[in-house]
């Protein structure tokens, strides 16, 4: 299957670790030029060095994606660097954990501030560079919690639910211009992030995280958690000129974990 993702401009926020350094490292390799964005500088240099070992096309900006200026330095330092921007995957945004017994206002306020308002203001700021060559990809990361609530992960669905509705929202309105816009939905992956979660529902001290990731894995009906990289490829397919009738689109990857029908 011939991509033509070659030379195109890809943002990835979050993509200093993860399934956001996951999906920079594929397009890298499919020929994209790459902006990954972040707020831990650290972290942002640690990837670039990995991914300039696949292109030297490779940028980092450390960001706080939660304020519009933060966005925007993004943008313009895309802009700056390749003159264009054709795909923007949005992966930024954590939540903690909390009972919904006892959920504080803020701990919502955190988790939805940085996912629901930097999708939507880099996609805003985005699309205007996409309109001028009448193509373009966004891919928007929400994990599983959005349509799968429970009694911790409320923050986390909230701003996943968010997400889900926008990209429904802005897909309407510019797949005129040839600009698709879908969106991922993954169950526990293994990333740095799940990982640490995962450790912290351990009570026994006689469980190592291995067999907690292992027994959450056979809890699923793909008896395993994802690796960043199998959603990477799906989001690498969902960038490419192969992807040419997936509009507004929800693709859950959750290993069969999602209790609501299609």
């Amino acid at each position: 299957m011939e991509l033509n993702i070659k030379d195109k401009v890809a943002i990835i926020t979050g993509g200093s670790r993860g399934i956001g350094k996951a999906c920079a490292i594929e397009l890298a390799k499919e020929g994209a030029k790459i902006c990954i964005a972040s707020k831990n500088a650290i972290n942002l240099e640690k990837a670039s060095k990995e991914i300039s070992e696949i292109t030297s096309n490779i940028i980092y900006v450390a960001a706080d994606l939660s304020t519009e200026s933060g966005c925007q330095s993004v943008i313009d330092a895309t802009i700056n660097k390749f003159e264009s921007i054709d795909i923007l995957i949005n992966n930024v945004g954590a939540a903690n954990e909390e009972d919904v017994l006892t959920l504080k206002r803020s701990t919502v306020v955190n988790a939805t501030s940085l996912k629901t308002f930097s999708y939507l203001s880099m996609a805003q700021l985005a699309i205007p560079h996409m309109q001028k060559k009448h193509w373009g990809r966004i891919i928007n990361i929400a994990g599983g919690a959005g349509t799968s609530p429970n009694a911790y992960n409320l923050p986390l669905s909230f701003a996943n639910a968010a997400v889900l509705n926008m990209t429904r929202a802005l897909s309407n309105q510019v797949s005129r211009d040839n600009i698709l816009v879908n969106v991922i939905c993954p169950g526990v992956t293994n990333t740095d992030r799940a990982r640490e979660l995962i450790k912290g529902r351990i009570n026994s001290e006689d469980t190592n995280l291995e067999d907690a990731i292992q027994a959450l894995g056979k809890s699923l009906p793909a008896r395993r958690i994802a690796e960043p990289e199998e959603i990477a490829k799906v989001a690498t397919f969902l960038s490419s000129d192969a992807c040419t009738y997936v509009f507004g689109s929800s693709i859950y990857m959750d290993g069969g974990s999602r209790k609501a029908t299609p």
